[in-house]
């Protein structure tokens, strides 16, 4: 198995990972490289998501493979669910690949299966993972709202109110991945009345009075299907209320996991622009011989690297930390926040590796820094994930 180790994984992290799991990322990982790899250029230039592929996706067996109702992680003995680390190691492959892919299957196996299995009842997790795992039907998560980001917490506009044993949803959300052709949408309100507490519903996209619109023109993960959704008098029986949901500390719960997510999908982007600044120097001649000789270039290959390891390093650790049970809000906070600048920094490196050539699709680095800039922004900006772990460190909250 470690000869089919990625050549980047300098310190070989992947090793940390059993036979089982190292089995089922190295059959992740030649789907990506063919189904996926030959294509994502065109589809982000195209702003068309694969849909032929999601049944393909379903085949692998890996949606959800964190939850024991989808039968725990491929290979792997009955019902256990798989590890964080592999979980983890998944993500980065898939970003590696292409971002935008990376993205769907988190909003999909993160955020909105994530959302049933630690929010739904035992009825609830029997009722809806198994299809989703085997992506049969297809989830998205909507929070976020036009005029709420960061501070959604406090200032939820979307309301539910309640008429007997339906919940009656009105409000808008924007940036919701998958949503124009998911089947089903954990969408999270604020209860009408004094008590106001948030509330989470599976809606299924058929229901009168759910609309999604596709957001265009984006400049990054071009290749996801955002969508603005409005919810208007859109009635969800009382069996859909994610019955575990009893505020957002719960909504925080799902985040602070997808949040690692992130982060390890900055790791995967920053070795693919270290993979595709390394071959580029390689191949490239200047002064009769290739570009890879010079020390200018060879310092800047070695920072890629460096930074890239070093981030590796981090998740690992914190997926070890995830499955240990001793897995907190400024850990995953301040992943995201470094993993991403770093993230940012690499990228732009490799651009400048290709110097001309960085900024056209055909040497695809351009797409990854990019898809960088999502990364960068979703799951929490870089000043609230600092100001979230920097208020563990202090025991000072710096915002309320």
């Amino acid at each position: 198995m470690a000869d089919n180790l990625l050549e980047e994984d300098l310190y070989r992290f992947e090793e940390l990972l059993d036979e089982a799991e190292r089995t089922t990322l190295h059959r992740v990982r030649e789907f990506l490289r063919e189904e996926v790899a030959p294509h994502a250029d065109t589809w982000w230039g195209r702003a068309a998501f694969p849909h032929h592929l999601i049944p393909r996706y379903g085949e692998l067996g890996i949606a959800g493979m964190a939850y024991e109702e989808c039968g725990g992680a491929p290979g792997g003995s009955g019902a256990t669910p798989a590890s964080s680390l592999l979980n983890g190691f998944v993500a980065l492959e898939m970003a590696r690949v292409d971002a935008s892919m990376a993205t769907f299957y988190g909003v999909h196996s993160g955020l909105a299966m994530g959302s049933i299995a630690r929010c739904g009842s035992k009825e609830q997790r029997e009722r809806w993972l198994p299809a989703m795992g085997r992506m049969e039907k297809v989830g998205a998560f909507a929070l976020t709202e036009p005029q709420g980001g960061s501070d959604v917490a406090l200032g939820l506009r979307t309301t539910a109110r309640r008429e007997g044993d339906t919940w009656v949803l009105n409000g808008e959300k924007r940036w919701i991945g998958n949503a124009t052709f998911a089947d089903l949408v954990v969408v999270w309100a604020r209860e009408e009345g004094e008590d106001g507490g948030v509330r989470g519903f599976v809606v299924d996209t058929a229901t009168p009075g759910f609309k999604a619109t596709l957001i265009e023109n984006k400049i990054a993960l071009r290749t996801v299907e955002n969508a603005d959704i409005v919810l208007t008098d859109c009635r969800v029986p009382e069996e859909n209320r994610l019955q575990e949901a009893g505020g957002f500390r719960d909504t925080a719960d799902v985040l602070r996991h997808t949040r690692s997510g992130v982060a390890w999908e900055a790791v995967g982007v920053m070795l693919a622009a270290y993979r595709i600044a390394l071959d580029y120097t390689r191949e490239r001649e200047q002064f009769g011989g290739p570009v890879a000789r010079f020390q200018l270039v060879q310092d800047l290959l070695v920072k890629m690297l460096s930074d890239a390891t070093s981030c590796l390093g981090m998740v690992v650790r914190l997926a070890q930390l995830e499955d240990a049970g001793t897995f907190r809000d400024e850990h995953s906070a301040m992943a995201k926040a470094h993993c991403t600048t770093r993230m940012r920094e690499v990228v732009g490196w490799g651009r400048e590796l290709l110097a001309g050539n960085g900024i056209v699709l055909d040497y695809s680095i351009g797409r990854f820094v990019a898809d960088a800039e999502a990364l960068y922004s979703y799951e929490g900006t870089r000043e609230i994930n600092t100001l979230i772990t920097g208020r563990a460190v202090t025991g000072l909250g710096a915002f309320v």
